[in-house]
């Protein structure tokens, strides 16, 4: 498995999107070029892309870690999380949540958030396999 921030838009990446996008089964639009320019430019958005089996094969899975400062600290908060539909249940997802829990604690956090739908029963399975905690229905936090 190859996994790596998105430092560059390309036409892959966008045609990775449009793919990906789809099946997080929420109504959301494609986001345009101009917008994941942005995300990629962010400073505290950032975009990790997954490819399997190796750093040739095509990116199979994506998602948006946010890392941002408060008065009392390193937040993150982990976005958008999608493996293609083609390849789940092979531990492309643990390992891509794991890369952004490394990244979010290299950056200084002091653990990790996110939010997901309860009836994505297969997800909410993994957060708890990898260490995160429910703090409420759709929310989880990993503790560094």
């Amino acid at each position: 498995m190859f996994i790596v921030r998105a430092t560059c838009v390309t036409d892959e990446l966008m045609d990775a999107i449009a793919r990906l996008m789809p099946q997080l089964k929420l109504r959301y639009s494609i986001p345009t070029r101009a917008e994941i320019e942005a995300l990629v430019a962010s400073n505290t958005s950032i975009l990790i892309t997954v490819r399997h089996p190796d750093e040739q094969s095509p990116i199979v899975g994506m998602l948006t870690l946010i890392v941002y400062r408060v008065p009392s600290g390193v937040r993150a908060h982990v976005e958008d999380i999608v493996v293609d539909e083609s390849i789940r249940g092979q531990g492309v997802g643990e390992a891509l949540v794991r890369h952004a829990l490394s990244v979010a604690r290299a950056a200084g956090a002091n653990g990790v958030a996110l939010t997901t739908n309860p009836r994505r029963e297969a997800a909410n399975r993994l957060y708890q396999r990898i260490g995160f905690r429910r703090w409420d229905t759709n929310i989880y936090f990993y503790e560094f």
